[in-house]
């Protein structure tokens, strides 16, 4: 399959969106939220292992389960019983990258702590350390039932250069499709679609922002070892959504970004045995003594047309225009996009 890249309306309709959707660059730098009561079910609750386990009546299940780094595990849709989770965990924090380098094999690896915030949220912090010039942290918290939020902070000790947090979804195998929203569907006479990751694209496939990003991801950081991966390069994504279709009566989980917090989705073609998701989140220079914020969101739900999906990006757009994502010691507030989200289907 040949390599796609997005067209000049592409990468103008993008710029769009970025403008109006934009992430906060800079953020406080104390690492804790303003924030105060509880939400009910929608909270995590603290197991004496160093997890915590949650039950919104919707989803149910664990996070970084005995302590481990992994993200969501034992996670199970209640509504249709379906297990949800592969064996390293859903928004599990994996690779961590800058130009050209790796550090170390995982984030989840990493020494870091974990806390229960006022609200009910989750933050898990990994300091500094002498092998990475920065300290990262991530804060889990429920929306509703269906909708979990994750914010990813860093605050570096010197210049990053193309800083890349690469966020791993790994998804029971009653979730064998994987689709992510393209600008130009080679299946839809080039209009915006989700596209299913076919085996005959590549083992491995790519979907980047724009044409901008192919330097990041071919700058040699893919190279290194432990697993490295020669990346198929598919059409621009024209959101950053993606999903994972269930088979027979599973759900549909549904991952999305803003704009400008996410540079490529990547995943493996349909029913290979990873059933994983990844959100390369960032892509850009962060200075030494900045804190940056990137964002992403994950909806399980039992009904999940096109339209639907496309229904819940909006939401979620709104939802941080409207400011109502609570972040690090301040909140975002962006202004709606204007550029509207269209889909064949």
């Amino acid at each position: 399959m040949s390599v796609y890249s997005g067209t000049n309306r592409i990468t103008k309709a993008l710029r769009i969106i970025i403008v109006l959707c934009t992430m906060t660059p800079l953020v406080e730098p104390a690492f804790a939220g303003d924030v105060t009561g509880g939400a009910g079910m929608l909270t995590f609750t603290a197991n004496k292992d160093g997890g915590y386990e949650f039950d919104t009546g919707i989803l149910r299940g664990r996070l970084r389960e005995a302590g481990k780094g992994l993200g969501l595990s034992s996670a199970v849709h209640v509504p249709t019983g379906s297990a949800l989770n592969g064996a390293y965990g859903i928004l599990s924090y994996y690779r961590v990258f800058t130009t050209n380098k790796r550090y170390g094999t995982a984030a989840w690896g990493w020494p870091g702590t974990s806390k229960l915030l006022p609200d009910g949220a989750v933050q898990v912090t990994w300091p500094e350390g002498d092998d990475r010039p920065f300290e990262m942290a991530a804060i889990y918290r429920f929306r509703d039932g269906s909708t979990l939020d994750v914010e990813t902070i860093v605050r570096p000790g010197k210049d990053l250069s193309k800083f890349e947090v690469f966020l791993a979804s790994y998804f029971h195998e009653a979730f064998p499709l994987p689709q992510v929203y393209v600008a130009a569907s080679p299946e839809t006479e080039g209009k915006p679609a989700f596209l299913t990751a076919k085996k005959s694209f590549g083992n491995w496939q790519m979907f980047p922002r724009n044409e901008d990003v192919l330097p990041i991801i071919r700058d040699g950081r893919w190279q290194k070892e432990p697993n490295p991966v020669d990346w198929k390069i598919m059409p621009s994504m024209a959101m950053p959504i993606a999903l994972r279709r269930g088979s027979k009566a599973a759900p549909t989980a549904i991952l999305m970004a803003p704009p400008d917090d996410c540079f490529a989705i990547a995943t493996p073609y349909e029913g290979e045995g990873h059933y994983s998701m990844y959100f390369s989140l960032f892509g850009r220079d962060i200075k030494a003594g900045q804190t940056a914020t990137a964002r992403l969101r994950l909806v399980v739900t039992s009904t999940a047309s096109d339209r639907e999906i496309l229904d819940l990006y909006r939401k979620y757009m709104k939802d941080i225009a409207e400011n109502t994502i609570q972040t690090v010691n301040r909140r975002v507030g962006l202004g709606p996009p204007t550029n509207p989200l269209t889909c064949k289907n």
